[in-house]
C-alpha cells in the first residue's frame, strides 16, 4: 500500500513540475515573439517614415521626419540604456526616468500620427512648431541619457584598462627580475695548502706534536693459547692478573 501512495505522489510531482516548464516555455516563446513582433512592426513603420520624408513635401513631410526622429532616437536610448543596465546596477535610476520619458513620447508620437491625417494644412503648419518643440526636448533628454551611459561604460572599461596595464607592468617587472649566482672560481683567492688555517683571533692554532710509531716488542711470540682464548665483550670486565707476590 505505501508503494502505491509513493507512486502516486510522485505521479503527481512529475505532472506539477511538467506543468511549470511548459507555462514557463510557452511564456518565453511568447515573450520572445511579441519582441520579434515589434521589431518587425518598428522596422516596417520606419521605412513608411522615410518614404513619407522624401515623398510628401511641406507639412506631412516634416511630420514624418518629426515621428522618425523621435522614434529613432527613443529606440537607441532603450537599447544602450538596458545593455549597461544587467553590468550596472546604478543604471536602474536612469531606466526609471527613461520610463517616465517614454511616456512622454508615446503621447508626442501619438499626436503626430494623428495629425498625419489631418486634412486642413493650415491648421498643421500653425502646429507644427509647438511640436518641433516638444520632440526636441524628448530627444534631447533621450540623447543625454544615452550619451551618459556610454561615456561611464566606457570610462569603467579605460579605468579598468590602466589597472590590468599597471598589474600586467609589474608582473613583467617581476619577470625580468633574475639573479644569476656566480660560481666560484678554482683561483680564487684562499688559504694556502702550506698554512695552517688561522683561528678567530688572528693567531694559527697550534699543532700537536707527531708521535712517534711504537717499536714492535721484540720476543717470543705468543702461544697458541693465548692467541685462540676469546676477547671479553664490552660489558665483561676483563679478568684481573693474579698476584705473584
Amino acid at each position: 500500500m505505501e508503494a502505491i501512495w509513493i507512486l502516486l505522489l510522485l505521479f503527481v510531482l512529475f505532472m506539477v513540475t511538467g506543468a511549470y516548464v511548459t507555462v514557463r516555455v510557452v511564456r518565453t516563446a511568447k515573450r520572445g515573439l511579441d519582441r520579434t513582433v515589434d521589431q518587425a512592426r518598428r522596422t516596417v513603420e520606419d521605412t513608411r517614415l522615410r518614404a513619407r520624408q522624401f515623398s510628401r513635401p511641406g507639412a506631412a513631410g516634416e511630420l514624418a521626419e518629426l515621428r522618425l526622429t523621435l522614434r529613432t532616437s527613443m529606440s537607441a536610448t532603450e537599447q544602450a540604456l538596458h545593455a549597461v543596465a544587467g553590468q550596472d546596477r546604478s543604471v536602474a535610476e536612469s531606466l526609471n526616468l527613461f520610463r517616465r520619458l517614454g511616456e512622454h513620447g508615446r503621447e508626442l508620437d501619438e499626436d503626430l500620427k494623428r495629425l498625419e491625417r489631418e486634412p486642413d494644412r493650415t491648421r498643421l503648419a500653425a502646429v507644427l512648431p509647438e511640436l518641433r518643440e516638444r520632440t526636441e526636448r524628448i530627444t534631447h533628454s533621450a540623447d543625454s541619457l544615452r550619451w551618459a551611459v556610454r561615456e561611464r561604460a566606457q570610462r569603467f572599461a579605460h579605468d579598468e584598462l590602466d589597472a590590468l596595464g599597471r598589474e600586467i607592468e609589474m608582473e613583467a617587472g617581476a619577470l625580468r627580475h633574475w639573479t644569476v649566482e656566480e660560481p666560484l672560481s678554482e683561483s680564487a683567492p684562499g688559504p694556502a695548502s702550506g698554512t695552517a688555517p688561522r683561528s678567530a683571533s688572528g693567531a694559527a692554532p697550534r699543532s700537536e706534536p707527531e708521535r712517534e710509531p711504537e717499536p714492535e716488542p721484540v720476543g717470543e711470540p705468543p702461544s697458541l693459547g693465548a692467541a685462540t682464548r676469546p676477547r671479553p665483550y664490552s660489558w665483561q670486565k676483563s679478568a684481573r692478573p693474579e698476584n705473584t707476590a
